[in-house]
């Protein structure tokens, strides 16, 4: 069952289109990310779902709720972490969740939550003295302490060192073991790949691929990657000729083909006949890096642009 409708959703400032006829649904139960660089149209787009901005045109629906005219019912089931989330700096981190539990006529126990989210030992910390990560675990706290059935997460990981993200990454999943629907935007693309079961990729505004992650890896050009330092020169029209082949480049005498098991069954079968040896061949699967990179035009954003503007 879709918990989250968005149907051509568009929305300007300043007679610039931000999001252009964005349209995709949440199903529940599913992490589901929206994914695309800096200045894309993201995080309008979730503060659309979240009622927090209203749309120019189009149809959101939240469980069949309108976020804008049904707005304080929609913040019952939907609980959200903002892109820059801040709190005043003396709050303590127990007046934080005792604070957010008032709003909500069921809140969840926070001290429970606070154990699972390792908050326990600072209830009594003011949020300035927090550490990034701790920080980013009391607003997904926040967040969750409305027993949400969906939870919006928008670039939760930004600014936190390797092993605070991959901590991280492992309570989004355990939120979404609990039963709660996640909605994750981010534009890491290890996040997106370990985390989520389907991906919006969105760019300059609009949908440009929606697929499970792997189904997006499959679309890239450069699904399969060999790379090798042959022991003789290879003649440059026979590379060329390689089936399926993506791009070649060559640096410090390494080789590296892109392109599809065919195009590296194809060299593999030209190393031999030419009888040249491949030193230190490696063939690699494709990332979600190399999709996006397919899917995205990264070269156009300007970072004086950003989708937030008012």
């Amino acid at each position: 069952m879709s918990v989250i409708e968005v149907t051509d959703l568009r929305k300007s400032y300043g007679g610039r289109a931000v999001v252009d006829g964005v349209s995709f649904s949440v199903e529940e139960g599913e992490i589901f990310g929206v994914l695309g660089p800096n200045g894309a149209g993201k995080t309008t787009t979730v503060e659309c779902v979240e009622g927090l901005r209203v749309p120019d045109a189009g149809r959101v629906r939240v469980t069949g709720l309108d976020p804008v005219a049904d707005h304080d019912r929609v913040s019952r089931v939907l609980g959200a972490q903002l892109q820059e989330g801040r709190l005043q700096e003396k709050l303590i981190v127990r007046e934080a969740l005792q604070l957010y539990a008032s709003f909500y006529p069921d809140p969840a126990d926070w001290r429970p939550l606070a154990e699972r989210l390792g908050l326990a030992e600072r209830l009594g910390t003011r949020f300035g003295k927090l550490s990034g990560g701790q920080k980013q675990r009391l607003f997904i706290a926040l967040a969750l302490v409305g027993n949400p059935r969906i939870v919006v997460l928008d670039e939760l990981t930004t600014g936190l060192d390797p092993r605070a993200r991959r901590d991280t990454w492992q309570l989004i999943e355990d939120i979404r073991a609990n039963g709660v629907t996640v909605l994750l935007v981010t534009h890491f693309m290890e996040e997106a790949q370990r985390l989520c079961d389907r991906i919006a990729v969105i760019d300059q505004g609009r949908v440009a691929a929606l697929d499970t992650p792997a189904g997006l890896i499959r679309r890239s050009a450069r699904a399969t990657v060999i790379t090798f330092t042959p022991s003789e020169p290879l003649d440059e029209t026979e590379i060329g000729a390689l089936p399926e082949l993506a791009s070649v480049e060559h640096k410090d005498g390494r080789i590296t083909l892109a392109g599809s098991d065919e195009t590296v069954n194809a060299v593999i079968t030209l190393l031999a006949r030419r009888r040249i040896t491949a030193h230190q061949l490696r063939v690699s699967d494709a990332t979600l890096d190399d999709a996006f990179l397919d899917l995205t035009d990264t070269t156009v954003t300007d970072p004086s642009m950003t989708e937030s503007t008012p």
